[in-house]
């Protein structure tokens, strides 16, 4: 079914549970994870994923439908009603609405569900938990290109587009999707740690547009507001479950380097409640067969380099550059 803009969906129970109580949680106990049979990733924003072992590890660990317990999920609904009705969501203008329904394409799958499945969850976790900045920037973090080269709109649409937002907004929304490559492709990350007590000091960061390459310029204090969007993007790409076993994937590992970057920077202003795995390595309600078990073996390391060439490989492919410069006070 094509997916419109105007019709906000109904989150998961998982984003539910995000949402509802500002965190990021290993539901283990609540939940039981299986993997969906014939799984087709080229329905995802993945599908432009190339190499056969980098398909079947995202397959393995994309693919997974989740059943929670009545109770669990009885108790997450509560807390979410209660949720919505205490932060209400803000109205988005009649011709910003037109311009995402008529301009833009979103029939695409997400790693869990639509990809409007996923701007809605980021819209609304950040109307409760980050509402010190426009929620309207989640919503659109994405228009102008995911990591993986599928766009909702073409680049001629920007002068259209960006009349329909603020400065501020439209600084954070061109930013997203090369900031995002940025945090993956890892200099930038080892940078900023390089200089982890200087963080009032970061005057600004020059970067490229995903997608026409054009130059971007932030401030310092634009770049650490920009982090935090990021961090709220990355709580949608969490396992729902058993993180002591999927410690491994990217997005998680991306999640947990971060959350403690920011927080020992001393920038970290979305509200996120997280607690970092702990115990022995097991799973608790999951099933999984013998490949996904091993794409579970992979060390951190390695799949951190995996996902920096990956990203490198995709900014190539469309003539986007990496290239990025802080300057410091």
């Amino acid at each position: 079914m094509k997916q419109s803009a105007e019709n906000r969906p109904d989150p998961t129970l998982h984003r539910k549970a995000a949402i509802a109580h500002g965190s990021a949680a290993d539901h283990a106990g609540a939940v039981r994870v299986e993997p969906i049979e014939n799984f087709d990733l080229d329905r995802t924003i993945f599908q432009t994923l190339q190499g056969k072992a980098a398909r079947y590890v995202m397959r393995t660990r994309v693919a997974k439908e989740v059943h929670w317990k009545p109770e669990a999920a009885k108790s997450v609904q509560a807390a979410y009603d209660k949720a919505r009705k205490a932060h209400a969501l803000p109205d988005v203008s009649p011709e910003l609405m037109r311009f995402m329904v008529e301009e833009c394409d979103f029939d695409v799958e997400h790693a869990d569900g639509s990809f409007l499945d996923h701007l809605y969850f980021c819209f609304e976790y950040t109307t409760q938990h980050y509402a010190q900045h426009s929620p309207l920037v989640m919503l659109l973090h994405s228009i102008l290109g995911t990591g993986t080269n599928t766009f909702a709109m073409t680049a001629d649409k920007i002068p259209a587009l960006q009349p329909l937002m603020t400065p501020f907004e439209w600084t954070h929304t061109e930013a997203f999707p090369s900031v995002l490559r940025l945090l993956y492709a890892g200099t930038l990350r080892r940078e900023l740690r390089d200089n982890i007590g200087r963080a009032s000091e970061l005057q600004s960061v020059r970067f490229h547009r995903v997608i026409d390459n054009e130059p971007i310029t932030m401030s310092g204090e634009d770049f650490w507001i920009a982090l935090n969007y990021q961090l709220i993007h990355l709580v949608d790409f969490l396992p729902v479950a058993n993180w002591s076993v999927h410690s491994n994937d990217t997005s998680f590992i991306l999640f947990r380097d971060l959350y403690d970057l920011l927080d020992k920077t001393g920038q970290r202003e979305a509200n996120i409640d997280y607690t970092p795995t702990s115990g022995p390595r097991r799973l608790e309600g999951e099933t999984q067969g013998v490949g996904g078990w091993l794409t579970t073996l992979i060390p951190v390391g390695l799949s951190e380099k995996m996902a920096a060439q990956s990203v490198t490989r995709f900014s190539e492919k469309i003539g986007h550059s990496l290239a990025c410069e802080l300057s410091w006070r």
